[in-house]
């Protein structure tokens, strides 16, 4: 593992990251949702952080202000490395920039995301549900979606 990749990453965006750390060999970068469109094209262009792997929340209902985390991990094929990016969602605006422009893969992740969690991809128009079907309400991934709630697809035959 090139950890001085991680150094150099680090160093270099410390103005632009709220925290860093490595986990499980991954470095883990916080940042404010302003910053992101810019941190993502700089990970790409000087670290060949070429392949998008995946988009995702944290719901942390009631255990701090800003309820949501929305988590993008990215990989770089010439370094073998992996970046975590999080970034930290009030429930009253839940609203961040698309990366389909940096990524194709992106506007399919941020589908399933978006169905999940109910985060918008500010610049993604394609927002169907891509797991669920399309009458479904609410979040199912929010910890305050009722465990017990029905929505049947079809009509029980009995």
């Amino acid at each position: 593992m090139n950890f001085s990749i991680f150094d150099q990453i680090t160093e270099n965006l410390k103005s632009e990251v709220l925290e860093s750390k490595v986990t499980l060999s991954i470095l883990e970068l916080k940042l404010s949702k302003d910053k992101l469109i810019q941190i993502v094209t700089h990970l790409k262009e000087n670290y060949q952080f070429d392949l998008f792997l995946d988009v995702t929340a944290v719901d942390y209902l009631y255990k701090k202000p800003e309820r949501f985390d929305v988590v993008y991990h990215l990989y770089s094929t010439k370094h073998f490395i992996g970046v975590r990016l999080k970034v930290a969602l009030h429930e009253n605006n839940l609203e961040i920039d698309t990366l389909k422009n940096l990524y194709g893969s992106a506007p399919f992740m941020e589908r399933e995301c978006h169905e999940m969690y109910g985060i918008k991809f500010k610049g993604n128009s394609d927002l169907r549900p891509i797991l669920l079907y399309g009458g479904f309400v609410g979040y199912p991934l929010r910890k305050d979606y009722p465990i017990d709630r029905e929505q049947p697809l079809v009509p029980y035959i009995k």
